[in-house]
């Protein structure tokens, strides 16, 4: 039959009655998802974007290595919300949604081993030289707006990578917790320094992160897609 309609059925658990979708339904509803997916890539890039420029400044005003290295973060985060944007452009085709999906997780990879290499250098020179950053307001409350922020970011990404079985969106949700993580450890660091003079906190915290971080980018950049 020519004007067939293909449907799916799905069993109604609640109400124990059968359901059917047309695949055409089921498509606009995808492309809702990978359209909300895209609304919050936005939101990463430019959030990011802002909260890079005021990390960095913020940190060479204070001479606080911690908030320049926080600050690059974000700015790896915008190049991952980009990848993301790229990849939910062509969704709708399999054979193109498959092959972006690759490349964003290499290139979600690549940052977080980028990242790892960054921390632990700065790390290690912040302990060589006993390096105290100077007291700093901004980079405080920055983070604490951060620890707000994030949390409520990841978990809305990870919504939409399990609807789309993305991994790349999954990858990149993972990202934005180690935000979260960063966020904290700059949190302490600065406290610490400001409240008890302990400079030695921050480099010691993010030395700690490095690994985890590192292998996270080596499982991104091996991953195979999901979808």
């Amino acid at each position: 039959m020519t004007r067939t309609r293909l449907l799916i059925a799905i069993l109604d658990a609640e109400e124990g009655r059968l359901v059917c979708f047309n695949m055409s339904e089921l498509t606009v509803a995808r492309q809702g998802v990978a359209h909300r997916g895209r609304r919050l890539e936005y939101f990463t890039i430019v959030w990011n974007g802002l909260e890079g420029l005021i990390a960095v400044a913020a940190g060479i005003v204070a001479g606080s290595i911690s908030l320049v290295g926080f600050g690059m973060d974000s700015f790896i985060e915008v190049t991952s919300g980009a990848t993301l944007l790229w990849r939910m452009s062509v969704d709708a085709d399999v054979e193109s949604r498959e092959r972006n999906e690759k490349l964003s997780l290499r290139i979600v990879g690549v940052c977080f081993v980028a990242l790892a290499g960054y921390v632990a250098y700065e790390s290690v020179s912040d302990l060589i030289r006993k390096t105290s950053p100077e007291h700093s307001i901004p980079g405080i409350v920055l983070a604490c707006v951060s620890l707000i922020v994030m949390p409520i970011l990841s978990r809305a990404k990870k919504k939409v990578g399990k609807a789309l079985e993305s991994a790349a969106m999954k990858a990149d949700a993972r990202q934005t917790d180690f935000c979260v993580y960063l966020s904290t450890i700059l949190l302490a660091g600065l406290l610490l320094n400001a409240v008890l003079g302990w400079w030695w906190a921050d480099p010691i915290a993010a030395l700690i992160m490095v690994p985890i971080i590192a292998k996270e980018g080596i499982d991104g950049i091996k991953t195979r897609t999901c979808c």
